[in-house]
């Protein structure tokens, strides 16, 4: 026994050296080339010592889980809601859910600013921050019969504080669901293959419902491998459609704004449509593909073994950089939002998932070890970045409006001014400018021969992090296989696209629950959820809401990610910061106030990093570049003075009553229409991002306030009128806990 143990501790010793020497080659690197195999070494080495003890010291010491305790799955098996599941088979379903479009959008942005920042706050805020966020959140739903976050939140600390965090917590759920939209959309617009291959994936799914429930109940094994092999024959089929001369070329080549409302509509349809038509087929092949996906992913980069071409730092962490606004402290760490810490997990870990756990023990694999992962899908998506080419990645993830301030679309981007912008950026950013870089066209003609090999017409502006993560999947699978980059990369496309859409689909649900909650205290049927016409009521407001951000966004000139990203990694850590203040509160009701430290510390970094983020979103205009860029105020400030100069042209030019070639200031009429309609919309949409953003800061500190009076109150002995709601011990062996 005792050679065993000392096995063990040799084991875990070499996993520590080995994962601190990768690190620390990673952070001394003084600008020679590093091997992304470093990355993936290193992290797994360091998911593993945090796995193996910190969630294991949390899970015996500050939480004291309990087997003997029958949990909600057990207590209230009922073969629907509440049932018993296999850990390995709920592992997979929570991480299927959890796992959505933040973990490859977030650190693909960051990466302008170098792999070494990203990667920190990948590793260390999971290990302390966000697996703790999605374990604790899961326990306390576990103790209280599986209740979700906005009714916990009222039980533990008060209806007023909880009716006022639910409200808060929806439009956080409206932006989720629109940024996760917009993900889709950038993608997808003007890629026929990609948007065929998407396309086709909803009469397959429902296939496999009716499959399902009418030819073959019950054999999902079965129909999972007939909707998997449909779905490659989609893919396959889809470079057909790709071609400029088949039937169906112009049908599928959509841009931003169509496609925008094309999901508008489906997200609604989706919503109101039995579970088991659409949405659970598409749960199956989601995590099929993420699954493989991801498994491809690491296991390819090993093999093969890519360089970095992103330095360890650029200079852009001074908040200049085109892919978002602001100094890496603090926006870095609302930028990488679900791979190191996301609140959208809490609803998740107080959903469906806390009726399902069979023992009280598998909440730590299930809660802690997923976000791990999730973690490692971030990380695996800075490598896609930082593999790729600088002036390529620069030139997937800007806005178009920085590259070619006057092209309408990204086909229409005129190539030597997109050469001049990175150029620019990049000289900027100190990277170093090779010769073939230097000569004239060289970038425009290796960006064109990239799209072209990938089967697309244009690279310029993918924003949203899908391309990007396509992009060096795709360069890892060249050099396994040989060849073949239009399969792999419009694969990868459909991999995101797909999960994305699935989570659309149950954000728009979640929401619909959410409307019927809230709208439910002031007219009580609405609460009624088995209702057809409240619950498609409700559905409708919840896609209004989401739909309108998402529209606004594909229209948006500074590209909607660009706009709606950074207030949704302010808002998703906020709420991540309400869980974890909501975990600080039960400690202390539990007589754990000793180990509180374990939610206050991460509270305390994400609500500091969130809060001083935005503050400085609601600022006033200074005339300070980056100060400018990364206020919402400031930008609309500038954009309505843009106006006026536009209106005041404008009817210059009509008042001379000049022909269409007549200018004022050296434009024409045409023109400054178009300076005015960009103007206005760039306004129009930092407004409401600054209206939003003041919302979630009320509703953050309500919480904050209400957590420190009750944590004092019940350190002092008066928490009397916020007693612990935790249900009552029910011994498991009284219960059958048999797994389905």
């Amino acid at each position: 026994m005792k050679a065993t143990k000392l096995a063990e501790y040799a084991v875990w010793l070499l996993a520590a050296l080995v994962g601190g020497w990768y690190f620390g080659v990673l952070a001394l690197n003084a600008g020679e080339e590093v091997s992304a195999t470093k990355i993936v070494v290193a992290s797994i080495c360091i998911y593993a010592i945090g796995y193996r003890f910190y969630s294991k010291f949390i899970a015996q010491k500050v939480f004291g889980l309990n087997d003997s305790r029958a949990t909600p799955a057990v207590i209230n098996n009922d073969g629907k809601d509440f049932v018993p599941t296999n850990k390995v088979v709920l592992f997979g379903h929570h991480f299927a859910a959890i796992a959505g479009a933040g973990p490859l959008v977030g650190p693909i942005l960051a990466a302008q600013m170098g792999y070494l920042p990203s990667m920190i706050w990948l590793l260390v805020g999971v290990v302390l921050g966000g697996a703790v966020h999605d374990f604790t959140v899961l326990f306390i739903s576990m103790r209280r019969n599986g209740r979700s976050l906005g009714e916990i939140i009222k039980e533990e600390m008060g209806k007023v504080t909880g009716s006022i965090a639910m409200i808060g917590i929806f439009f956080i759920m409206l932006i989720i669901v629109a940024i996760l939209a917009m993900v889709v959309v950038n993608a997808l617009a003007d890629s026929p293959w990609g948007l065929f291959t998407i396309a086709m994936t909803i009469p397959i799914a429902i296939f496999m419902g009716i499959y399902m429930r009418y030819i073959r109940p019950g054999r999902v094994g079965e129909v999972s491998i007939i909707g998997f092999v449909l779905l490659l024959l989609a893919l396959y089929y889809g470079q057909a459609v790709s071609v400029p001369t088949h039937p169906w070329h112009e049908l599928f080549k959509l841009s931003k704004t169509t496609l925008a409302l094309l999901t508008i509509g489906y997200g609604f349809i989706a919503s109101v449509l039995p579970v088991w038509l659409l949405l659970a087929p598409r749960d199956y092949l989601s995590t099929f593909l993420k699954i493989g996906v991801i498994v491809a992913m690491a296991a390819g980069i090993l093999l093969v073994n890519p360089m970095l071409h992103i330095p360890k730092v650029s200079t852009f962490i001074d908040g200049t950089g085109p892919v978002f606004a602001g100094p890496i402290f603090p926006f870095l760490f609302i930028t990488i939002a679900c791979g190191a810490i996301s609140g959208f997990h809490a609803l998740i870990s107080s959903g469906t998932t806390p009726k399902m756990l069979e023992k009280e023990t598998h909440s730590r694999p299930i809660g802690y070890g997923s976000m791990l992962m999730e973690s490692l899908v971030g990380i695996m998506a800075l490598i896609a970045a930082c593999i790729l080419e600088p002036e390529l990645y620069f030139a997937v993830n800007s806005p178009l409006a920085i590259l070619d301030p006057m092209a309408k679309s990204a086909l229409g981007a005129d190539i030597a001014t997109i050469e001049s912008s990175l150029k620019t950026i990049l000289q900027n950013g100190g990277f170093t400018l090779t010769p073939s870089l230097l000569d004239s066209g060289a970038a425009g003609v290796f960006i064109a021969d990239t799209a072209r090999s990938i089967g697309e017409e244009t690279l310029v502006s993918r924003t949203g992090g899908a391309p990007t993560f396509a992009l060096g999947l795709t360069l890892i699978m060249q050099k396994l296989s040989g060849g073949h980059l239009e399969f792999w990369y419009h694969f990868a496309i459909l991999f995101e696209a797909l999960f994305i859409l699935t989570a659309v689909d149950a954000g728009t649900r979640t929401g619909r629950f959410l409307i019927q909650d809230i709208l439910g205290n002031i007219y009580k049927p609405m609460q009624d959820t088995k209702s057809i016409f409240y619950g498609t009521l409700a559905s409708l407001i919840c896609v209004a809401g989401w739909g309108y951000l998402l529209y606004q966004g594909a229209i948006d000139p500074m590209g909607g990610i660009h706009t709606l990203w950074p207030l949704f990694g302010a808002s998703n850590q906020m709420l991540a910061g309400i869980a974890l203040l909501l975990g600080t509160v039960v400690l202390f009701k539990m007589g754990k106030a000793k180990y509180s430290w374990v939610t206050i510390i991460p509270a305390f970094w994400v609500l500091l990093t969130t809060l001083y983020a935005a503050f400085q979103k609601l600022l006033p205009s200074n005339g300070e570049r980056v100060h400018d860029a990364v206020s919402h105020i400031a930008t609309a400030q500038k954009q309505f003075a843009i106006q006026d100069k536009a209106k005041e042209a404008i009817a210059n030019l009509q008042q001379m009553g000049a022909d269409a070639l007549a200018q004022v200031d050296g434009k024409t009429l045409e023109q400054w229409q178009a300076v005015l309609d960009k103007a206005t919309t760039i306004a129009r949409n930092h407004t409401l991002d600054a209206v939003l953003c003041a919302l979630f800061i009320c509703v953050t500190f309500v919480v904050i306030f209400q957590a420190i009076k009750i944590c004092y109150l019940t350190a002092t002995g008066k928490g009397e009128k916020f007693p612990l709601r935790e249900e009552p011990f029910f011994d498991a062996k009284r219960y059958d806990a048999t797994p389905h």
